[in-house]
């Protein structure tokens, strides 16, 4: 008897120190409490103003070169090319290289073979170099991310500061935090002295490509860094019109202790990174940003390879939409019209979430018409070193000509009228001005089309007809990103929310549909808006991990028939 409870008491402790075991990752992540980094005001004297004067002047000062870089080897192949300020395309603020196939190829085996290693890093030791990470962006980097981000995106000074710094950080902290939350969790063991389960995070074998689009740094950071956090390697392909503010994360990464080859900048022409890392067996998942048509090129290329591949790739994605805002009549006036203008023209509608289309009652057409173009008159457009203006330019000549190509189609349709905005103006740096249209038709392209650029078109509904338009809302578009509606009726609030169900994965009540805070409302689209993952949720993060499930038994099994078996 004294022998069997002297086993049993083994066993036990055996297994506590095995449960134990299976947290020790977790115990050694540093408790802390996760806010959103503040945004700084910038006003005039302030220190953050006087020091990003400074860095701006510095970094438009010169080109600087970014190489492509795999592993420790830093490459310069090919021609050079430049990174431009969109508001004075006549100078360049980076040069930078394509990679080939070849080199594609190359990172591929870099990635891969440090993705075996990197996985083997324990948790809190990954966890440490994200905190310290988010520490410089926060310190003594902030200011450089935000110069970098205003001269090569065109962005004013707080939508710099909204993103490439606050959400750039958010990004980095709350995934952190995230993580560790989900690290709680271990399955259900009901007797550890006979059997412990437990759980492990993994990465996935293989590679990550990321493709990052211009408009938000944070973006970038995020799609680059999220995976990297759960133990995978990444080839990241930056945007070529966000090349310079990507080339800073990056570097800080690398400064807060990330091991060579774990994430490899990788600039390139998109369709040869595109085929390159679809054609390779290694592929894991592809953590996307940007058109419609890509992100479908890029699904269908994966199902065609499927026999290649050791495992499913994840395709992670984000597509744009066709934002709303619906206003009913009992609408504040001076809410819809302040918040319609934020949300449309702030960073010239580049962003996912812009408003470019909303629905007005006639009831309330004159004085949210009259409202609309009064603000309109007032935003200033130009050089956004000039911290008086609301915006500076869209991003690059592509964009000018499809924008200008929509207000173009307004100009010669019949069913539209130009009520404010309409000019543009590419001679010195890639301007047009926020531009408000008025439409008989709701099907028209302009109320359908991502058109990604400051250009806001609204259709007048008659009062009587506020659930037929509803109605038109989710039937008129495959976009499904964000969408506001505007109301005063309670009942109207409540019929809307379920009617509108379906029609965007971030919603808002009574407020623009710009402005998700990681945290706060994790963002991304159904439809064809996206595959709807919530970055800066706690879904996300694990996206990217594939766990193991780990059963020990530590009492030996003697026998191989059941009691009922032995009557």
């Amino acid at each position: 008897m004294m022998s069997v409870l002297c086993t049993r008491s083994f066993l036990r402790a055996r297994s506590l120190e095995r449960s134990a075991s299976s947290v020790v990752e977790l115990s050694k992540f540093q408790d802390f409490g996760v806010v959103n980094e503040p945004v700084l005001g910038y006003l005039a004297g302030s220190h953050e103003r006087n020091e990003l004067t400074s860095e701006l002047k510095r970094t438009a000062a010169v080109t600087e070169e970014v190489p492509i870089v795999i592993g420790d080897e830093y490459i310069k192949e090919g021609e050079p090319r430049h990174q431009v300020m969109p508001h004075n395309h006549s100078r360049s603020i980076a040069k930078y290289y394509y990679a080939s196939e070849k080199t594609i190829q190359k990172a591929i085996s870099v990635s891969a073979e440090a993705q075996r290693r990197w996985d083997r890093t324990p948790l809190h030791e990954r966890v440490q170099i994200w905190q310290r990470a988010a520490d410089l962006m926060a310190g003594e980097h902030r200011q450089k991310l935000n110069a970098a981000t205003m001269l090569g995106q065109s962005k004013s000074v707080v939508q710099a500061e909204i993103d490439s710094a606050a959400e750039l950080i958010d990004f980095f902290r709350f995934n952190v935090f995230f993580l560790k939350e989900s690290a709680k969790y271990q399955p259900i063991s009901e007797d550890p002295s006979v059997t412990l389960n437990s759980l492990r995070f993994r990465g996935l074998d293989g590679f990550i490509a990321a493709i990052s689009p211009f408009n938000f740094t944070a973006i970038g950071g995020n799609l680059a860094y999220t995976p990297a956090l759960m133990g995978n390697s990444v080839l990241w392909k930056p945007s070529d019109t966000a090349l310079l503010s990507n080339w800073r994360i990056f570097n800080i990464m690398r400064e807060a202790g990330l091991p060579a080859g774990i994430v490899n900048f990788v600039p390139a022409d998109g369709p040869t990174f595109g085929r390159t890392i679809t054609a390779s067996p290694l592929l894991s998942g592809i953590n996307f940003t940007g058109s419609v048509p890509t992100f479908n090129w890029l699904w269908n290329e994966v199902g065609k390879n499927l026999n290649v591949y050791k495992n499913y790739p994840r395709l992670i994605g984000e597509c744009g939409g066709k934002n709303y805002h619906f206003i009913h009549p009992t609408a504040d006036i001076q809410s819809v019209v302040n918040g319609t203008i934020r949300s449309a023209f702030e960073f010239n509608g580049q962003k996912c979430s812009a408003c470019s289309r909303m629905y007005v009652p006639k009831s309330l057409y004159e004085p949210i018409k009259e409202g609309l173009l009064q603000e309109r008159s007032k935003l200033k457009i130009g050089d956004p070193t000039d911290f008086s203006i609301f915006t500076g330019a869209v991003i690059d000549d592509k964009a000018f000509a499809r924008i200008s190509g929509y207000i173009k189609h307004a100009k010669n349709n019949p069913k539209n009228k130009i009520l404010g905005g309409g000019e543009f103006d590419d001679s010195k740096g890639y301007f047009i001005q926020p531009t408000i249209i008025e439409t008989s038709d709701p099907h028209d392209k302009l109320m359908t089309e991502e058109i990604f650029g400051p250009v806001l078109t609204m259709y007048v509904y008659d009062d009587k007809d506020v659930m037929k338009t509803v109605s038109l809302v989710g039937s008129s578009t495959k976009f499904a990103l964000t969408g506001a509606i505007f109301a005063k009726d309670k009942n109207f609030l409540q019929t809307a929310l379920e009617e509108l169900k379906m029609t965007a994965g971030n919603f808002y009540i009574n407020d623009k549909s710009t402005g998700s805070v990681v945290g706060q409302q994790p963002f991304g689209g159904g439809r064809m808006s996206g595959t709807n993952d919530k970055a800066g949720g706690p879904n996300y993060v694990m996206r990217w991990t594939s766990p193991q499930s780990i059963k020990e038994t530590f009492v030996p099994l003697r026998e191989i028939d059941y009691p009922y078996m032995r009557n």
